[in-house]
């Protein structure tokens, strides 16, 4: 059994979850994902079953396409909602217009650098950080060029700003919402998070895990 499964992956598991929940179903060991997806996130989840695995880099480098959620006025030691409390401002009767939220997200187009969370699935000494990070550790850790080829405004009512964001491989959305929430002068932090589309792949081409069956694998 070898190919492509696009998954929906839901809220609550892992990426590495749905692989053991695909392995059983199909009774297959050699399974794994293109593109880790948080706990708390939905979407997009590519899986890719036996010798199709040798493919998993190509599809790793795929454009990610996104539906996220930033609250505004509070910030989080995680960069999520499921994170402590660092910081929090009251923006009652201060908050920015719908024109100045555009022009900052606007402002985030483009090439720049970004500074990987801790939590996140990145290694340092062979170690994932988001391991450290539940030991109270922090390490340095050296920003990476990334790319926002597309980013706008969905939706924006005090405090909540919903946007899309297309980018490439390695960007994390989590410290998107963070960063663009200190551009505007508050703190904040990602409340939801949807991957719409994984190169290729869009939430119109994924079924629910519980639904998966082998029809559903795609040739390689």
């Amino acid at each position: 059994m070898e190919g492509i499964l696009i998954v929906n992956k839901p809220a609550g598991i892992t990426s590495h979850d749905v692989i053991d929940i695909i392995r059983r179903k199909f009774k297959i060991k050699k399974a794994g994902h293109a593109g880790t997806l948080d706990p708390m996130a939905t979407g997009v989840l590519v899986v890719l079953l036996g010798r199709a695995t040798r493919l998993s880099l190509s599809f790793i480098n795929d454009d990610k396409e996104y539906v996220a959620a930033l609250f505004l006025g509070r910030s989080t030691d995680t960069q999520d909602s499921t994170g402590k409390t660092v910081e929090e401002k009251n923006i009652s009767g201060n908050f920015p217009d719908i024109d100045a939220v555009k022009k900052t997200l606007r402002e985030f187009s483009g090439k720049r650098w970004q500074t990987p969370p801790m939590v996140s699935a990145k290694k340092y000494k062979g170690r994932k950080l988001y391991q450290l990070a539940r030991r109270g550790q922090t390490v340095k850790r050296e920003p990476r060029a990334i790319e926002i080829r597309e980013i706008e405004l969905l939706y924006f009512k005090s405090p909540e700003i919903v946007f899309r964001v297309k980018c490439t491989k390695g960007t994390y959305v989590r410290t998107l919402c963070e960063d663009i929430g200190k551009a505007m002068g508050y703190p904040a932090h990602m409340s939801a998070l949807v991957r719409t589309a994984s190169g290729r792949f869009t939430l119109q081409d994924a079924k629910k895990l519980e639904d998966i069956s082998e029809k559903d694998i795609r040739p390689v």
